[in-house]
């Protein structure tokens, strides 16, 4: 015998559960979906697919037209710890992705048109383990510590896209960094790259294709090997002064002869005027002497 009063929403609920369900095990159209991972491989897709399943763990996107990556979408996601959108048309930003993917230890981004990688771009993936950013040649800056918490990352990997500079401090800080890919980027070896270099000399972060990662400016510097260009840039940086710096060192010289010249005329002003109102004073108190006696 069934009770009027709950026997509607009872079975609300189980439609609800039973949709949920159904949403939880369908799989994208043009995609294969095995046990928590979808593969989309070279589906010609321009869009993010919609009906991923809610528990999948593993995510492959590779090879496609996809231009965006929505970051509503890949929220729901919670599960997920493979990313994988090598080949794809990513571009400009991708700060506030991904939000919410705190279990997500392998992303690639490889072949695709980042143009910059700021401290919002991968903030959330607190697990983030190993990044794949190469091939993107239209990237030209990570700002400083971008990466400041992605402490697990232990892969990185920047070869080959349009880096002229990497500070220091964004992968000296990470504890558990191995590899490095820094090979075929337009490197501009000059003092502001001194610190880096002096770095490379004594972590013990390992460099694949090490061969490749070289100076392109200036002219002189072309085609030598990072860090073995450590010591050119410290003669030139430490040592050698340029023209505009002769220029202010003369400047601060005559500033300083000039002003100790001022002080010692002033000094021997003070001291002559002191001399003449001291012998004043003695001759006055002569004449007094003289008056009394």
């Amino acid at each position: 015998m069934s009770l009027p009063g709950r026997s509607q929403p009872l079975s609300l609920l189980f439609v609800l559960g039973m949709v949920l369900a159904s949403e939880n095990i369908s799989c994208p159209s043009r995609c294969t979906c095995q046990y928590l991972e979808v593969n989309c491989t070279g589906q010609q897709l321009q869009e993010f697919p919609m009906t991923i399943p809610l528990d999948t763990r593993q995510l492959i996107l590779a090879t496609n037209k996809i231009s965006q990556l929505p970051a509503v979408e890949l929220s729901f996601l919670v599960d997920l710890v493979y990313l994988d959108c090598r080949e794809n048309h990513l571009g400009h930003r991708l700060d506030f992705t991904f939000i919410g993917m705190a279990k997500l230890v392998y992303l690639d981004l490889s072949f695709n048109n980042l143009t910059q990688v700021t401290l919002s771009t991968f903030s959330q993936l607190i697990s983030l383990a190993v990044l794949n950013m190469s091939d993107n040649p239209s990237l030209v800056q990570i700002e400083k510590d971008a990466f400041a918490n992605n402490t697990w990352m232990r892969y990185l990997d920047v070869s080959r896209t349009g880096l002229l500079f990497l500070d220091t401090s964004t992968v000296r800080d990470l504890p558990y960094l191995r590899f490095l890919g820094l090979s075929d980027n337009p490197w501009h070896c000059n003092c502001s790259l001194l610190d880096f270099t002096t770095w490379m000399t004594k972590t013990n972060v390992h460099f694949p294709d090490a061969e490749n990662i070289t100076c392109y400016v200036p002219e002189g510097l072309r085609g030598w090997k990072m860090p073995a260009v450590q010591a050119q840039l410290r003669a030139s940086c430490l040592t050698q002064l340029h023209k505009q710096d002769y220029v202010f060192l003369c400047l601060i010289g005559f500033c300083i002869f000039s002003a100790g010249t001022v002080a010692a005329w002033l000094a021997g002003i003070c001291a002559v005027i002191y001399e003449v109102h001291a012998a004043k004073g003695e001759d006055e108190e002569e004449k007094e002497e003289d008056t009394i006696t």
